[in-house]
């Protein structure tokens, strides 16, 4: 039986392999994900974000342990994605050590990876190993990203609902309402909710919505964060009301209003179409970011590292401007 045929069974070390394979960009890695694609789009994927110490892998583990205590358990993966060492390359993954609540279910899978230099808070085989996930049979894939602040964006070009978690006392109002990270939120989580200030923050968060504007899932188009594939004039408008949801993570206070809230925007997408425009989307920056890597591999083939480095010589140099140098190693 072949690996990818393992994995549509559910069998975990398949899934173990094949991710490996996918994180290492391995050909058989690419092969097995064109096969298993027909099989995917199924799974919800939440992606959980916000700034470090916020108690994300806290709330990521009792969210999982939620859903395996529902009425109907569903089957949830987890990716837990780390930073990378900027010397050896190496990551900690240690988020599995706060998730041991969730160890000997045989309906949680838990991945950690390293971001390997990726900006964002994302690695590029992220998609991917949710797409292998997907396919495998889990129902919820809750992806974690590193928590590097205001660059957390690009979580938005892979989930279909996106929690940005705060926390009260982390910075002033001013730092709550900056561009960027709570833009791309679909549910706004305050987790710690029993520290003093709880109430200031929440008004500070109500404040930044009462002045935004309908969520925009962004995507990266030419090194800037752009909406793309935006509805049609006669498309249904998107009316979702961000929702704040306090949680306490380390005691599960919080968590069954977090899980009806992640349920109705599951709904909300499906009854108004959104959820195939950010699929849409989603695949759209995934198939941009795949022509980006090919081309610029292409492009590496033709070019020599004499006539590189000799191109480099002279922009340091100053006898090409950068733009002179472009075109002298373009074909």
């Amino acid at each position: 039986m072949s690996l990818q045929d393992s994995v549509l069974q559910g069998d975990r070390l398949a899934v173990s392999r094949l991710l490996t394979q996918v994180e290492n960009d391995t050909p058989a890695g690419h092969a097995a994900l064109n096969q298993l694609f027909v099989h995917t789009g199924k799974a919800h994927l939440i992606g959980i974000t916000g700034a470090p110490g916020t108690g994300k892998s806290s709330l990521v583990n009792q969210i999982a342990l939620h859903y395996r205590q529902a009425p109907q358990p569903l089957k949830v993966a987890i990716v837990a994605v780390d930073p990378s060492s900027p010397f050896t390359g190496g990551a900690v993954l240690g988020d599995r050590v706060r998730m041991r609540e969730l160890s000997g279910d045989s309906g949680v899978f838990i991945r950690s990876m390293a971001t390997r230099g990726s900006l964002g808070g994302l690695a590029q085989a992220t998609a991917g190993m949710s797409q292998v996930l997907d396919a495998a049979g889990f129902d919820v894939i809750l992806i974690e990203t590193v928590g590097a602040g205001q660059s957390e964006v690009e979580i938005a070009k892979l989930a279909h609902t996106v929690l940005v978690v705060d926390v009260p006392g982390l910075g002033d109002d001013v730092q709550a309402i900056k561009a960027g990270i709570l833009e791309i939120a679909d549910i706004l989580v305050l987790n710690k909710a029993d520290r003093p200030g709880v109430e200031a923050a929440e008004r500070a968060l109500l404040g930044m919505l009462k002045l935004g504007h309908p969520t925009k899932h962004l995507v990266q188009h030419h090194g800037r964060l752009e909406e793309v594939l935006a509805p049609a004039d006669d498309a249904p408008v998107d009316d979702w009301l961000i929702p704040i949801r306090r949680t306490v993570a380390t005691e599960g206070a919080g968590l069954p209003e977090l899980l009806e809230v992640l349920a109705a925007h599951k709904a909300h997408l499906q009854n108004t179409g959104d959820w195939q425009r950010r699929e849409r989307a989603r695949l759209h920056t995934q198939l941009q970011d795949l022509l980006q890597q090919s081309l610029m591999a292409s492009w590496r083939n033709t070019v020599t590292d004499a006539q590189y480095t000799d191109a480099l010589d002279q922009l340091v140099a100053r006898k090409l401007s950068p733009r002179q140098a472009l075109q002298a190693l373009l074909p």
